[in-house]
């Protein structure tokens, strides 16, 4: 018999699938990088649908939701806060900014410096910030979604690989298929849509679905299968760097999470394999024998090198 948690799981997957048509395989991984404590990238051309998916997730799962817009010019001060002298009080009063907040939505983070970006760095890893001295925490459960657009685009600052390396995932949407855009050009605003979502679960219940991510069993055949991918990453010349222990634990949180999204208490090598490109693709860089292959060629040589467990 399923559990309320699962079936709200599914309510807020089918909910958010109602907005964002035709990509419940994306909503299924962004779903479970929040299960597994992770924060997510999502890379994309403009217009694909990156923060409306932001907000249906949050709208879904009842989080207080806060939009901070990436630009060349953002401070530091301008997501984290500042202390501001009153006059009346003859003190410094703190004013937080919008990173007090459970969810994040860091629209076009690579159109701000790397300064900049660095404020998210001490939130991301610990729900902390330092400000003046002073650690104020964040709220909980705390997850950041940010959205990059490719590259090549004008007025574009690379992600420093610190950065990248806080993100348990990188996810993209793409087109939508025929049927699915069909349904857009034919329906009502998707804004419209969104507003009239109820909650599907309470922050509270998230918090319990996340705990029970660390009780999704994983056997030692399938820990061998982790380890091997992560040595064969070190060891090949198609890889530079290879793939850190940081990496590995993620690679298991987010294959827990996405076995409790299809209601299993154990977790399969195809759990594994479902999230390894979402988790790997931004770790992974070509090396000597690799330069020319793209992230998920990469991935691809990865899972196609290393076998499954018997």
């Amino acid at each position: 018999m399923a559990s309320p948690i699962e079936d709200r799981l599914d309510l807020a997957i089918r909910q958010v699938g109602s907005v964002i048509l035709g990509k419940e395989r994306a909503i299924r991984l962004a779903l479970s990088c929040l299960l597994a404590r992770g924060h997510l990238l999502i890379e994309d051309l403009p217009g694909m649908g990156k923060t409306t998916l932001a907000h249906a997730l949050a709208h879904s799962l009842g989080l207080h939701y806060q939009r901070i817009q990436f630009t060349s010019d953002l401070l530091p001060a301008d997501i984290l806060g500042a202390a501001v002298y009153e006059r009346q009080r003859e003190t410094f009063v703190f004013h937080p900014g919008p990173i007090f907040a459970q969810l994040i939505l860091a629209d076009e983070i690579n159109r701000a410096t790397p300064k900049t970006q660095s404020a998210l760095l001490e939130a991301m890893e610990e729900g902390q910030v330092t400000i003046e001295g002073e650690t104020r925490p964040l709220p909980e459960p705390f997850f950041v979604i940010a959205t990059q657009n490719p590259a090549y685009q004008i007025g574009t600052f690379p992600l420093p690989e610190s950065q990248l390396d806080r993100f348990l995932m990188r996810i993209e949407l793409g087109y939508p298929d025929a049927q699915a855009e069909r349904a857009l050009l034919e329906g009502e605003d998707r804004r419209e849509v969104l507003a009239r979502l109820p909650v599907a679960m309470t922050p509270a219940q998230l918090q319990e679905a996340q705990a029970r991510v660390n009780g999704v069993h994983v056997a030692p055949p399938l820990l061998d299968y982790v380890q091997a991918l992560l040595g064969f990453s070190r060891q090949s010349n198609r890889f530079r760097g290879g793939l850190s222990p940081r990496a590995g634990l993620g690679l298991l949180r987010a294959a827990r999470a996405w076995a409790l999204l299809h209601r299993r208490a154990h977790v399969l090598p195809e759990d594994v394999q479902a999230v390894l490109t979402a988790v790997v693709s931004h770790r992974l860089h070509p090396g000597e024998d690799s330069l020319e292959q793209s992230s998920a060629e990469l991935v691809h040589q990865l899972l196609t090198a290393v076998a499954l467990p018997a």
